[in-house]
């Protein structure tokens, strides 16, 4: 949970906290983009709430309720009015137990170095994240701005009939390696290019000395994930909350 705390944070251009109350904010108008990601047992969920509501004004956000949290937390947001939207797996595999698929011919994968490279990068995932045509220069720019320690974060990019088809990133924070933002342009699915770009990810933190590697999994993405080894661990419980009276 350490790890897909420190990847959301890097969202936190526009706010971010990390204490009893551990939340982000981007700025883009995007449910995902912003959030709530634990609140911790030395804060009432009445003020946790308060809080979130104060610092999450004017954009939409989510409120992740993982075992990270304080017991009697989506309770206490079910009693603020909030809603469950979704739950989200948590999967985990072993580094060394890995399936490691191959992609379709020809799909070649590269790191994603330099501006260019991340916009048409950020272009290639925005389709699959729900992320506006108008809102891929803001999004770029909160991907250049993520306080990142150096290193740590690696994003690849799948290359098919000359276009970025695919993404993924590796996080390697915490002794985990965490892997996220995986996606595959619609017209290109169910080629094995996604689990390919698992694989590069996987691969990466590897090499890197990881032995663990964790992500979350969409409906689509799970049973890619089940086939290369991985295993639900956990989940996220996803909440909106009404804004608040008057």
């Amino acid at each position: 949970m350490a790890n897909t705390r420190d990847y959301w944070l890097g969202w936190g251009s526009a706010d971010r906290c990390d204490g009893e109350l551990t939340l982000y904010r981007s700025g883009v108008s995007h449910p995902q983009l912003n959030g709530v990601l634990r609140a911790g047992g030395g804060i009432a969920v009445e003020e946790a709430v308060a809080q979130a509501r104060e610092r999450l004004a004017g954009v939409p956000w989510m409120w992740w309720v993982g075992p990270d949290s304080r017991p009697g937390l989506a309770e206490g947001l079910a009693a603020a009015g909030a809603a469950e939207v979704a739950t989200m797996p948590v999967m985990a595999v072993a580094l060394d137990r890995v399936t490691m698929p191959d992609g379709p011919a020809g799909l070649r994968i590269e790191e994603v170095t330099g501006a260019d490279a991340l916009r048409e990068w950020v272009s290639a995932y925005a389709p699959s994240f729900g992320v506006m045509p108008d809102q891929v220069e803001q999004v770029t720019r909160v991907e250049e701005w993520r306080g990142d320690e150096e290193g740590a974060i690696v994003r690849f990019a799948g290359r098919l009939d000359g276009r970025v088809v695919g993404t993924s990133v590796l996080l390697d924070r915490r002794g985990v390696a965490g892997i996220y933002v995986v996606t595959t342009r619609e017209g290109y699915r169910r080629r094995g290019i996604g689990a390919a770009l698992t694989a590069a990810a996987l691969q990466e933190g590897r090499e890197r000395g990881l032995r663990v590697a964790t992500l979350q999994a969409s409906a689509m993405g799970a049973p890619v994930y089940r086939r290369m080894g991985f295993e639900v661990v956990s989940a996220y419980r996803m909440f909106t909350l009404p804004p608040a009276a008057g």
